[in-house]
């Protein structure tokens, strides 16, 4: 596939090279993102030559999550004018996000099939045959922490800012892999308050494996990706089959079909509705900061209170 819309895809020297493409939109994911990510995965996966993927995104950061400013800051339907429509498919993630009228029944399985094939584009890169190792600067946040904890491995820059604050109002996360990555305890820190973590303590944490000044990231993602690359194929997936078995066997999937109904469900709270109107009349940016703003964006370990 030679015409990308949201990602590059090159390999060389036994690594695929996976990097998310839309810079000028923190690449925020789009309803092309996931389809294009999953189709990647497989390539490499079908391509003998591959040992390793390697997932980074290009521009100032990872990715800022769903690209929902055009969206989000859209009339909500019962004050859309008469005559004019919001355009998009059933399925369409910006449609299904918008295009709600809170006056009127809510169906949550047609929402729920759609944030499903998300999830599933996302936990392709779970479930590759081959690893998978994902490379974060700047920031990766909302939607997506989706596509890095599902990664194997987390190189991470030692200042970047990780974690997701929709679960302050509008969002839960769908594949709920946050437990699985760093615990119960941990899980419960970030996700009761929406606080990020960094770089730093993300590797403290134990959810990434690793952490560099921006100077030093690349060198030392590629020097991981080099020592996995020396590794035969087939002793790659018996060993990421090995350790996948027992996050399956914990109830992942379960888990998974809770967050994604529950993700629709919380943008479709009074609370939810509140914060999209917000957005509509001051722009997703504000409302978002307006959400923010009094939690202080600390992370964990300076939060003082």
């Amino acid at each position: 596939m030679s015409d990308w819309k949201t990602l590059t895809y090159s390999t060389a020297n036994r690594i695929a090279r996976i990097t998310l493409n839309r810079p000028s939109r923190g690449n925020g994911i789009t309803p092309d993102m996931p389809r294009e990510l999953a189709l990647a995965v497989e390539r490499a996966n079908l391509d003998p030559s591959v040992h390793v993927i390697a997932l980074a995104g290009n521009g100032k950061g990872f990715c800022g999550g769903y690209d929902l400013v055009v969206s989000a800051e859209a009339r909500m339907a019962d004050l859309e004018p008469a005559g004019e429509p919001m355009p998009g498919s059933p399925l369409d993630p910006f449609t299904l996000f918008e295009n709600h009228d809170p006056s009127k029944t809510w169906d949550p399985m047609l929402d729920f099939q759609m944030m499903n094939r998300n999830v599933r584009g996302f936990m392709s890169l779970f479930h590759s045959d081959k690893p998978v190792v994902c490379k974060v600067h700047g920031f990766c946040v909302a939607g997506g922490t989706d596509m890095a904890l599902c990664s194997d491995l987390l190189v991470i820059e030692d200042k970047a800012k990780i974690g997701y604050p929709p679960a302050r109002v509008w969002g839960v996360p769908t594949t709920a892999v946050w437990a699985h990555r760093i615990g119960i305890e941990k899980t419960k820190r970030l996700l009761f308050t929406g606080d990020c973590l960094s770089g730093t303590e993300a590797v403290a944490w134990g959810l990434a494996c690793e952490a560099a000044p921006r100077e030093e990231l690349d060198a030392r993602f590629e020097v991981l990706l080099e020592r996995i690359a020396r590794v035969p194929v087939n002793q790659l997936v018996m060993m990421k089959l090995l350790v996948n078995q027992t996050v399956m066997g914990a109830g992942l999937s379960t888990t998974q079909v809770l967050g994604t109904v529950f993700d629709g469900i919380a943008r479709h709270t009074r609370e939810g509705y509140a914060f999209q109107r917000r957005a509509a009349e001051a722009g997703f940016k504000e409302a978002v900061r307006e959400r923010d703003e009094p939690f202080g964006d600390f992370g964990p370990s300076t939060f003082k209170g």
